[in-house]
């Protein structure tokens, strides 16, 4: 009796646990950021670009680019994070939708990168070719943006941005955004006070630097998780030598970790256990500590120590580093 009792309470617990990160009031929140910050961007955008063919201003105009991967960011992370959030899982799709929101990561990382090229090819011409430049409307224009890139900064940073792989994107275009709304403000300084229209597509130049280096991080942290590869903020030997170091457990081999989607870790083992050890008791035990590791999704399989029919590549967790 006290066994199902245990039992019960170990899969209400897990119940439990899986439908808070399935609807965590968080996610939604971080949702309702990304469509405000969205149509904020986007009207901006739109407003830069129009600014930028006025005043011949090329830093403006990559930064209307900018402004572009970043409303197509805020527009596919809410459309990813909605559709993990709502979508269920299937016979097919078994973990449902969750790694969406990381396709869609990749896919602004690698626009990212895009443009950053575009915009260095267009300032290598600009000098060649230097074009006159409006330097107050320029200005005023860029203090504009700088302002709303500001507020939509301040309103991402409240969400999940460090546990959520695609918020952080697009936190990361609006930052760079920043930056170059910056840069056009130095850029259209210099202009106004000496006239040196070398300094537009300079600051272009710095502007794509940024955009790159948020387009390079992106894109390698978006592959990692796609090859499954090992959650930079866990140890794996740190975890292996805690499930060892279990009342009952012999030994851990064919330890595998890996994200599944961002701040949704999954892990898999075979566990060696002594004779005749409560095994539901050591599995929650188990389940606990994974737990503080914010391992959601654990698949554990018990052996006993003379078994001997593993067909699993039982010492993959040796090449784990």
């Amino acid at each position: 009796m006290i066994q199902k009792e245990e039992a019960h309470k170990f899969n209400d617990e897990h119940e439990l646990r899986h439908n808070h990160s399935q609807h965590s009031p968080d996610s939604a929140t971080s949702r309702g950021a990304l469509l405000f910050s969205f149509f904020l961007i986007t009207g901006f955008m739109i407003v830069e670009f129009v600014g930028g063919l006025l005043t011949h201003s090329l830093t403006l105009l990559s930064d209307s680019g900018h402004m572009l991967s970043d409303s197509i960011s805020l527009g596919l992370s809410f459309v990813a994070m909605a559709v993990g959030a709502r979508v269920p899982a299937n016979s097919i799709k078994t973990f449902g939708y969750r790694r969406f929101e990381i396709l869609a990561a990749l896919f602004n990382g690698v626009l990212l990168l895009v443009i950053s090229a575009w915009i260095v090819i267009e300032a290598l011409l600009r000098l060649r070719h230097p074009a006159p430049i409006m330097g107050s409307e320029m200005l005023l224009i860029a203090v504009i943006g700088f302002i709303v890139n500001l507020i939509v900064a301040a309103i991402l940073m409240r969400g999940e941005s460090k546990k959520n792989l695609n918020i952080r994107s697009a936190l990361l275009h609006v930052l760079g955004d920043l930056l170059g709304s910056a840069g056009a403000i130095a850029a259209a300084l210099i202009i106004i006070a000496t006239g040196w229209q070398y300094a537009d597509p300079a600051a272009s130049i710095l502007v794509s630097l940024l955009i790159f280096r948020s387009g390079w991080q992106i894109v390698s942290e978006s592959i990692n998780i796609l090859m499954e590869s090992r959650p930079s903020e866990l140890n794996v030997d740190e975890i292996r030598g805690a499930l060892a170091n279990l009342s009952g457990v012999v030994s851990v081999h064919d330890l595998h970790i890996w994200t599944i989607t961002s701040g949704f870790f999954s892990l898999s083992c075979h566990l060696t256990v002594t004779d005749h050890i409560n095994r539901d008791e050591l599995l929650y035990q188990a389940e606990e500590l994974l737990g503080d590791y914010n391992l959601q999704h654990a698949t554990i399989q018990m052996e006993g120590q003379n078994f001997a029919g593993c067909r699993s590549d039982c010492t993959h967790e040796k090449r784990i580093e």
